[in-house]
């Protein structure tokens, strides 16, 4: 679920206007503006474009989405946000630099040396800061973090990770965030989709870890899957994780694909797709496409929402996937929900002069064609 970001100097003026245009491109059934109301407003986290634009969108409503689309819980609190100079709401901080609870940020400073030992002492003088929970505004995720979470080094905030990492997790754990299922599933979730703990050599040791305190393997599976870290994804699958069509999708398994995709279900499927393009799996992309998959719709939550398989394909690099993707009748003209880009806008981004040339060249064709059957 990313989510934009606020200007240095937000104005509340202007993120209405923001909500009346989204009440405009509901009422034209824009496609675009259905994503973001289904992404962000948790009445139709799950509904249909159909659903969406059948039903009625108050200027409430609006206020709402693009609220979330900010990082925030509702339009009071981005509108406090705006108004309020406090260190907690100045955004341009490092996360852990706007914490204003004393006691949790003397916990994470000792978290962030390795100090096993001062850690421990201070959260056996101090046993709630274990149970405590900071909020952050204005992010897509680590919204509402415990002092557990803050081990996974994601979202990034120094590079690093101390080689003790699983120590000082096992501190906190013993502490009191055992306790805490949601606090652990989280945890293992930010682990596994984060790139740090994997370049200091720590992601195995805390996935171990935390599945042995009780986190779900399948919890963290489609944050690994979609951000790559298949290190991650061999680890949970020896921890019995489920092996589904999403993991055989973006790993290119195209039997294993065949054989589970009767049985997936319709979100699965959209997934599967969404993370066949990314990686470039286009035998699977095939396959999902001739069960009746769309090309042209956006991505579902957990999997680059903001975006189409195309623009994850174009994004990439992987031509063959393109292709077909366009063959079976991809729009090429939707733009992202984030950066306002094409798929052909993405590949340009990334270097992929051989994709770009030819999704222009083909939406040249296609505007050409419909001219003349116009």
């Amino acid at each position: 679920m990313p989510t934009k970001t606020l200007p240095p100097s937000p104005d509340l003026v202007h993120l209405k206007y923001q909500a009346k245009d989204l009440m405009k491109g509901h009422g034209s059934k824009d496609l675009q503006a259905g994503q973001r109301i289904r992404e962000f407003h948790p009445r139709f986290e799950k509904a249909s474009d159909l659903l969406i634009f059948e039903s009625k969108l108050t200027l409430s409503d609006a206020q709402l989405t693009i609220a979330r689309e900010y990082g925030f819980g509702s339009w009071m609190r981005l509108k406090k946000h705006i108004e309020n100079t406090g260190t907690s709401d100045n955004l341009s901080l490092p996360l852990h630099e706007r914490i204003e609870d004393a006691a949790f940020r003397r916990a994470l400073d000792l978290l962030d040396a390795g100090d096993a030992e001062g850690l421990s002492a201070f959260l056996t003088a101090n046993p709630d800061v274990a149970h405590r929970r900071v909020t952050f505004e204005g992010g897509n995720y680590f919204t509402n973090p415990s002092l557990l979470e803050f081990v996974a080094e994601n979202p990034v905030r120094r590079g690093r990770l101390p080689f003790n990492i699983a120590i000082v997790a096992k501190v906190i754990l013993d502490a009191g965030a055992k306790d805490d299922p949601s606090a652990i599933d989280g945890t293992l979730g930010l682990v596994c989709s984060g790139s740090v703990s994997r370049e200091c050599g720590v992601q195995g040791q805390l996935i171990e870890l935390l599945c042995d305190h009780g986190a779900d393997p399948n919890s963290a599976m489609l944050p690994a899957l979609v951000h790559g870290e298949f290190e991650a994804v061999n680890a949970l699958i020896r921890r019995n994780a489920r092996i589904s069509l999403l993991v055989e999708a973006a790993t290119g398994r195209l039997d294993h694909a065949r054989e589970l995709l009767p049985s997936a279900s319709a979100g699965d499927r959209q997934c599967a797709l969404a993370l066949a393009a990314q990686f470039g799996h286009a035998e699977i992309v095939g396959l999902l496409l001739d069960a009746g998959e769309d090309p042209s719709r956006y991505n579902p939550v957990g999997t680059h929402s903001h975006s189409t398989p195309l623009h994850q394909a174009a994004l990439a690099g992987h031509e063959k996937a393109v292709r077909l993707l366009v063959e079976r009748g991809a729009r090429l003209d939707l733009k992202d929900t984030l950066f306002q880009g094409v798929p052909a806008d993405w590949a340009r981004y990334a270097g992929r002069s051989e994709v770009e040339q030819y999704l222009r060249s083909t939406e040249a064709n296609r505007k050409a064609n419909r001219g003349l059957h116009g």
